[in-house]
């Protein structure tokens, strides 16, 4: 991947719905190779897909919590049970592996309280193998970004 490639998905992180022809007007390109550049990749994985950016609270889930869980072991067969029943559930939008006392960062997004109260009761402690589940709740967002740093 060179420097325009860059580009190309810099731009497509900031607006998603570029014609190819203002796609490369941006990056300085005529449409042909442009096209066969962003075609490539998203062969290639790079480019995942595209979706919609939507405002959680338009939405109707203005309470974000961002969930900490241990695990009480780490077996293949615990591990792989609690990334399965995280995939199955549709309330935790992002899942981080991380480092620290905990296994697990998620971010929980719900329509209030007691929503976040009935997931924690019947989604999260209904899965076996979590030693413990500690919650934050964000109460405002300072940013957030789809654009990727540049890499040098």
């Amino acid at each position: 991947m060179d420097s325009k490639d860059r580009e190309i998905i810099k731009a497509l992180q900031r607006n998603g719905r570029l014609t190819n022809q203002d796609l490369a007007a941006q990056v300085n390109l005529s449409p042909s190779p442009c096209l066969r550049r962003t075609r490539a990749l998203e062969e290639k994985g790079v480019i995942k897909g595209y979706t919609a950016i939507v405002d959680e609270r338009a939405y109707g889930l203005p309470v974000t919590a961002l969930v900490r869980i241990r695990l009480s072991s780490h077996t293949g067969d615990v591990v792989k049970l609690f990334e399965k029943k995280v995939h199955e559930t549709e309330q935790i939008l992002d899942c981080y592996v991380i480092t620290g006392s905990e296994d697990y960062l998620l971010r929980v997004l719900v329509e209030d309280l007691k929503s976040y109260e009935e997931f924690v009761r019947y989604k999260l402690h209904n899965i076996p193998g979590i030693a413990s589940i500690d919650s934050s709740f964000a109460y405002g967002v300072l940013k957030q970004s789809n654009v990727f740093p540049v890499v040098t």
